[in-house]
């Protein structure tokens, strides 16, 4: 088993129209706005950015994110991700219920020296921070959706 390999999938039940979900994803300079753990975002062309991510824990992440695949008319933002960590996120917005369902999907592998050395004993710790980061992303968002 590769320690520093992840593999994170979300679900996230909005009761917004998945155009207005969409939208909203399709923006990342907006998440400091409404997703806490996410501190910073600074675009560097139309498909390329930096993030800093920092969550319950006493590390920051820096990742440069590039744009693999944007297509609205299935719902599915898709980056390609390099810094602290190595791989891909996607996200996919569909109509569900009353409004949408979000999946947000993750493959890294760690790059950061420190996160690296603790591997083994902070895999559940790190797990824990993620899931935590993603519930408040939620929240935010649908927040933020119900201000927009």
């Amino acid at each position: 088993m590769d320690w520093n390999h992840y593999r994170f999938r979300s679900l996230w039940p909005l009761p917004a129209p998945p155009a207005a979900v969409y939208a909203a994803l399709e923006r990342p300079e907006d998440y400091p706005r409404w997703w806490p753990q996410v501190r910073a975002v600074t675009r560097r062309d139309g498909r390329t950015g930096v993030i800093t991510i920092r969550s319950a824990l006493p590390y920051g992440i820096t990742l440069t994110v590039r744009e693999t695949r944007r297509d609205p008319a299935v719902g599915v933002l898709e980056v390609a991700l390099s810094g602290d960590m190595e791989g891909w996120a996607r996200w996919t917005v569909t109509a569900g219920g009353p409004g949408a369902l979000v999946r947000y999907d993750q493959e890294v592998d760690v790059r950061k020296p420190l996160l690296r050395l603790l591997a083994v004993p902070g895999r559940p710790v790190f797990r824990a921070n993620h899931r935590l980061m993603m519930r408040a992303g939620r929240r935010g968002l649908r927040r933020h959706l119900g201000a927009v």
